[in-house]
């Protein structure tokens, strides 16, 4: 079972990828209409068993509109003009996705804003106050 690593203790599968060649647009030549050289990479995120559920449903937040409506991920690659090199990318951003799903969101902490912030607070609207009450007209008293 050749494995993809995405962390120590995470892999997957090569056989849960799906890859595809389809012709490229952009730079190749006359190469770019005969050569399959870009790369569709499809991986099913809401099937893999390589994926716990807390991983599945960040990888699913952070796919955004790369996932289908079946829950595959859908990854094209025609940055460079050989198959292989299309391949690797795709593939290593395929593994940066998974990354970034394999690591737990840190949570907020909540936070006060300090005593003395808040005491300029008020004596800075109390002074704006006093600006503006001077602006007015003057009182007969």
């Amino acid at each position: 079972m050749a494995g993809i690593p995405i962390t120590e203790d995470i892999s997957i599968d090569e056989s849960e990828l799906a890859e595809s060649f389809i012709l490229a647009t952009g730079p190749g030549g006359q190469n770019v209409n005969k050569v399959a050289s870009a790369v569709q990479l499809r991986f099913d995120v809401l099937h893999s068993p390589s994926l716990s559920d807390d991983m599945r449903q960040r990888l699913i937040r952070i796919a955004g509109r790369r996932l289908t409506k079946t829950g595959e991920l859908v990854l094209t690659g025609r940055r460079h003009r050989s198959q292989e090199q299309n391949r690797a990318d795709v593939r290593a951003r395929l593994v940066k996705l998974l990354r970034d799903a394999a690591m737990p969101p840190i949570p907020r902490r909540k936070t006060r804003p300090p005593a003395a912030s808040r005491k300029a607070r008020v004596e800075n609207k109390a002074a704006r106050g006093q600006l503006k009450r001077l602006r007015g007209r003057p009182r007969e008293d």
